[in-house]
């Protein structure tokens, strides 16, 4: 099912990318053959009744509005043809009925040849978009690449849903490493949009994969990743944005040998932990500020432990998915759709939630969204076989910088899901 899901994703946004970038014209996409016939017999019938009227009646000032209609749905090189066919129907019919009218002709003329220049100017702003948005969803891959569909005793599928704005770029992140004990997970939405947040949420994410793999506690953790992400920011921006930097972010435990989940919040939606019939909230009994904000106030990051069980499903999100709305306002409500599902995988939950998200708002996102939906299965795994070597304990934060991982096993296992 993953994989059939994934393809048809692919197979759309590759058929998107080569309408709108390989036709010359720039047009929105190549109109049916049927289609494509309409306005020049359109323009025929026009001719045939007009000829045999009488002088009084005129039929042929209609061709002006040919031209307008093509460019609203064909591109450029259509409507230039069918631009040129209306002119030269119009002067067949003044040349059999041995009349001219100047102001008809002329008009005619300024009409078709605005319409095709719009039409054009209109088909290369669509391609120009395009392009960009070709280029940031490599970009978007590259810096937030799927996570693997296991690690250890988990099952997992991610996605990643960019809002509908000319470049698919955005600043939520995740990412998953493993470590001798198990597994940690980070989801988080870098605050802004573009390519400032791209390179905050890359900043973070390179952090948390150097960081996570050195044996320190979640609390730890989430205040090295709060001071690291200060100071790079404080270095790579002017003063004023320096203080409004800030990342939401939860970051997970989960451990091989135990059926819990242990998580430090810093100020990130709680995840929704599904278990038979019933939908529970992890709220954080004292959940810490956004990373970055730390130094404002003085911030102890408290460890929070939930029972996370064989065969139990646990959904992570970002704020882009519970503040979508429909048509009427009316916010998306996830914990209520989510009792609805019978999936019974995470690729076909995650799946079904994505569907019902872009059904719910209309095919179209006020803000960029991620889904994780994670579940521990009931077959004891090896933690050896699984993990990566032990490494040092946390270094100093004086000594560390935020990179992405090289190990060949992780780069392996990332394999493509949904978006």
């Amino acid at each position: 099912m993953e994989t059939e899901f994934r393809g048809r994703q692919l197979a759309r946004r590759k058929a998107v990318n080569f309408r709108l970038l390989a036709r010359p014209d720039g047009g929105s996409s190549q109109p049916h053959p049927a289609t494509t016939a309409v306005p020049f017999l359109l323009i025929l019938a026009i001719t045939l009744i007009d000829l045999p009227l009488p002088g009084s009646l005129h039929l042929g000032d209609l061709l002006i509005v040919v031209p307008v209609i093509t460019a609203w749905y064909a591109g450029a090189r259509l409507t230039g043809l069918v631009s040129v066919a209306s002119v030269v129907a119009l002067v067949a019919i003044y040349a059999v009925r041995e009349s001219v009218a100047p102001p008809q002709m002329a008009a005619l003329v300024v009409v078709s040849v605005f319409s095709t220049v719009a039409r054009y100017l209109t088909g290369r702003h669509q391609r120009e978009i395009m392009q960009v948005r070709t280029v940031s969803e490599a970009v978007q891959l590259a810096v937030l690449p799927p996570l693997p569909r296991r690690l250890g005793p988990l099952r997992l599928a991610s996605v990643y849903l960019a809002a509908e704005d000319e470049a698919h770029i955005g600043g939520d992140l995740y990412a998953a490493v493993r470590t001798p004990a198990g597994t940690r997970l980070i989801i988080g939405d870098v605050r802004g949009k573009g390519l400032t947040a791209v390179g905050d949420a890359a900043l973070l994410i390179g952090t948390f994969r150097d960081a996570a793999r050195r044996q320190g506690t979640l609390p730890e953790l989430a205040a090295y990743l709060d001071t690291s992400m200060r100071i790079n920011m404080t270095e790579d921006v002017e003063s004023e944005e320096a203080k409004e930097s800030f990342a939401t972010a939860t970051i997970f435990e989960f451990p091989d040998d135990e059926s819990v989940v242990r998580s430090v919040t810093c100020g990130h939606p709680p995840p929704l932990l599904l278990r038979a019939n019933e939908v529970v909230a992890l709220e954080a009994s004292r959940p810490s500020p956004p990373l970055g904000l730390g130094a404002l106030a003085k911030t102890f990051h408290h460890l929070d432990t939930f029972s996370f069980g064989a065969d139990e499903t646990l959904l992570l999100y970002t704020d882009g998915v519970i503040e979508a709305r429909n048509t009427c306002g009316a916010f998306y409500q996830l914990a209520e759709r989510l009792t609805t599902t019978d999936a019974d995988h995470p690729v076909a939950l995650l799946g079904e939630l994505r569907d019902d998200l872009l059904a719910y708002a209309g095919g179209r996102l006020g803000d960029d969204a991620a889904m994780i939906v994670i579940e521990r299965q009931s077959v004891k795994v090896d933690p050896e076989a699984t993990s990566p070597s032990p490494l040092s304990p946390l270094s100093p934060l004086s000594t560390q910088k935020g990179t992405r991982t090289t190990d060949p096993e992780v780069i392996a296992s990332r394999t493509e899901f949904g978006q």
